[in-house]
Order: structure tokens, then sequence, then C-alpha cells
């Protein structure tokens, strides 16, 4: 799904002379979590005068941002027929909308989540490991750019790289916590396409069982690829941390692992087929600096694609200006 479009198509139902709200957009997608996500992808826009962003405020009335400021907001909310005052919106009650016609997406891909949590094993089930993928994704500012994908395969005692994947691919779902792996999951099959052989097992640029209902990133690429997979996320979205255990509704979920004393941790989870020991000691063996070796390759190898990528674009962008 993409849900750009489908958010925009939300935005194309409020009828003239009304607004709505970053919440209430959430809302009719089924997650009010989403209402950041739905800032972003009016920020992201790429028509105002096809999509009204414009009608989408805060909840309190305030104006919120606009790709092409908020001036040109105040003056296309006026042309509506609706009025500011001081930053708000005037009778915000009488002009608010949030009848929307939706299908709540993010409501199924949630009980997706719930179904696939269930299949998720927490057991040791592999040989030996001989070698260890990482894969990470770099994403440019412009959403509707090309994200670049890369996976960097390592053997697991030598450390040495065996074999390099890249791949460019669209965005059609933005981010939204908890929702991670709708995301990413489709570079990463396509990552894991483009490799010679399969890895024992894969290092993943999220989490994995530290989430609301047990499935993260990792755990719902592990399930999807049938491999397995570790999660090592930058920051703690859930959970507390108890004596360097990640808990979860007392149940531990994971680990945060310090390199170094007095430097900030990363946060160690199975995602499927990984025990929660094997998993902190995997990262532990794979871990020379604070990102384990073949994250932080990986995660260099997208940036600079994605860099190279950008310059490519911009030179195109500039010959045509020079044509025109």
């Amino acid at each position: 799904m993409n849900l750009f479009e489908y958010t925009y198509s939300l935005v194309r139902q409020i009828p003239l002379r009304k607004i709505s709200t970053y919440g209430a957009v959430a809302i009719a997608l089924g997650d009010k979590v989403a209402a950041r996500a739905v800032g972003r992808m009016m920020n992201q826009n790429p028509n105002a005068d096809d999509m009204p962003c414009f009608k989408i405020v805060h909840s309190d009335g305030r104006l919120g941002g606009f790709g092409l400021g908020i001036d040109d907001k105040i003056r296309r909310l006026k042309q509506d027929s609706i009025h500011v005052n001081k930053g708000k919106i005037v009778n915000f009650e009488n002009v608010f909308f949030d009848d929307f016609r939706t299908e709540y997406p993010l409501k199924t891909l949630r009980e997706e989540q719930i179904n696939i949590s269930k299949n998720i094993s927490l057991q040791d089930d592999f040989g030996e490991i001989e070698t260890v993928a990482g894969i990470d994704v770099a994403y440019p500012d412009n959403e509707f750019h090309e994200a670049c994908g890369a996976c960097v395969v390592l053997d697991y005692h030598t450390m040495q790289v065996i074999e390099e994947s890249v791949v460019f691919s669209p965005t059609d779902f933005p981010f939204i916590s908890t929702y991670f792996s709708y995301r990413e999951l489709p570079i990463v099959q396509k990552l894991m396409n483009h490799l010679r052989s399969t890895p024992s097992l894969i290092l993943l640029d999220g989490n994995g069982i530290i989430h609301p209902i047990r499935c993260g990133f990792a755990s719902h690429a592990g399930i999807t690829l049938d491999i397995p997979t570790i999660g090592v996320a930058k920051t703690l979205l859930y959970g507390t941390v108890k004596n360097s255990q990640v808990i979860i509704d007392k149940e531990q979920r994971g680990y945060a692992f310090y390199k170094k004393q007095g430097t900030r941790p990363i946060y160690v989870s199975p995602g499927h087929r990984v025990s929660l020991t094997t998993s902190l000691d995997v990262v532990k063996h794979l871990s020379s600096s604070k990102i384990p070796e073949p994250l932080r390759l990986a995660h260099h190898l997208a940036k600079k694609n994605l860099q190279k990528n950008q310059q490519l674009i911009a030179g195109d962008h500039r010959d045509v200006m020079i044509a025109k």
C-alpha cells in the first residue's frame, strides 16, 4: 500500500469551507500515533493545488507548518472562507471536519502484526554461524526520491567482507513508530534477492521483539524471509531499562548494550529464530565499535550510494534548467 497516496486521498475529501487536523487524519488512517507522520506527509506534498494540505491544522486551531510559508497557508484558507486570527482558526468547532470515508489501513496492518507475532520463535534455530549480513537504508530529504538500501555480508569469524548489495527503491510508507517494517521490508526483500547466497543470520537497523505486540522490524523480516534475525536500534522507543535489560509488560524483550562505559547504549533484541542471550552474544562478537560491524558497513555503503544518486539527480536537474 502507498500510504502517502492514501493519506492524500483522505485530505482531498475535506469539503469546501472546512478544515481538519493532523490527529483526525491519523485516526482515519487507523492509529493516532501516525499524527506526526501526517505532518511530514503534508510537508512533502508535491502539489498544494491538487492536494489541499493547507486545510490540515493542529487540534487546538493553531495553523501548523506549510511548505510554501504560513502567509500562503493563510491566503489559501481565506480563499476557502476559513478565517484566521492571531495564528489560529476562527470558529474552529464549526469548520472542523473528520467524517472521512476510510478503510483504516493501519488497523489492518496492526492485525497482521498480531498474527505474525504468534509465529515468532525465540529459539536458536540454526547451525554454526558462518556469515552475518547487516542491512541499513538511507533516505533522501525528499521522500519522493528513491531511498538506498545496502547489505554487507561478513564472514562471522574473520570479519572479512564476502558480498555487498545495493538497491534503490521509491518510498511509499512514511516513518510511523511501531509500523517501521512496512517502510523498510520491501527494500530488504529486494536486497536479499540480489545476494548470491543466504547468510546464516541478519542484523537489521531496528527492533525485534522490543515492540508493543512483539513484532518489530527484525521480527517481521525474520518471519517473512524465514531467516534468523536480530534487531539493533540506536534509540529505545518502547519499554524501560532495568539492569541493562529492556522490560515491556514485566517481560524481558532485549538488552541495552554498552560497548564502553559512559557512552549511550544500543538496544539489542531477537527478531526470529534467535534467543535473547544469543542475540546479545552475536552483537558483542561483531562490535569492535559501538555499532556491530555489518551494520556499520551497511550504513556507510547506503549513505555513500544515496549521496552519489542525489548528485546525479541534481546534475540532471541543472541540465534541464540549462536546456530551458
